[in-house]
């Protein structure tokens, strides 16, 4: 199940507030401003800071 879009439309990054988007796998949220990619585990975004992984150059 994709995430609802309700949800995306008020979701952020917690670290600087930008704008995330759904990865190309469906299975994270990507932050271009902060270069991470916070998880989605069982249809659930994990959006703490110290869980996010960092995007690869």
């Amino acid at each position: 199940m994709a995430i609802n879009k309700e949800l995306m439309d008020i979701l952020v990054c917690p670290k600087c507030k930008g704008d995330i988007y759904l990865n190309a796998a469906g299975d994270g949220l990507i932050c271009d401003n902060c270069k991470l990619l916070y998880e989605i585990k069982d249809d659930i975004p994990i959006m703490l800071i110290d869980e996010a992984k960092p995007l690869s150059e």
